[in-house]
Order: structure tokens, then sequence, then C-alpha cells
């Protein structure tokens, strides 16, 4: 959708980045692993995990750290429910 519309190259290429910070850190740089990196460790269905690379291992361990740090925002609030009394008459 962007190139069909011809936003900028500079735009289109740019890492992302939160803007958080004057310097020229951008997510990866935060994170510590690419996007690409990440995706397969979302996607890693397990198994002998000292057949993984040591970088897959350090990706792998990035992506459960996170996960577990914000496994909170992504589960429901708990909800209790209060049951109304029905008065008799």
């Amino acid at each position: 959708l962007a190139r069909y519309v011809n936003v900028i190259p500079e735009i289109l290429e740019a890492k992302p980045t939160d803007g958080l910070w004057g310097d020229e850190r951008n997510d990866e740089d935060q994170i510590g692993a690419t996007y690409d990196e990440l995706e397969w460790a979302m996607n890693y269905s397990g198994g002998d995990e000292r057949q993984l690379s040591e970088r897959k291992q350090e990706v792998l361990n990035i992506f459960n750290r996170l996960h577990s740090a914000n496994k909170h925002k992504m589960e429901p609030i708990p909800v209790c429910n209060i049951p109304i009394e029905i008065k008799s008459s």
C-alpha cells in the first residue's frame, strides 16, 4: 500500500523504532533480536534445543523472557462475579 501511494523510500526502508530515545537505537537493537528472528521463535514448535545454533538458543531465550514479562497484557483481566441476591417479599 505504501509503495502504491508513493511513500518515500526513506520511510519504507526505515527500521522500526519507538522514538523514545534521542539516539539511533531501533526496536531490534533494544530487543537484541530481529523481527525475523522473533517470528522464528514464535513459531518454534519445540524439540531438542541443544540441536539449535547458539544464536537460535539466544533468540529463543530473548523471546521467552519478553513473552513471559508481557503475558499479563495478553490475558483477560480477572472478573469477580457477585451474585445479585433476590429479596423475598
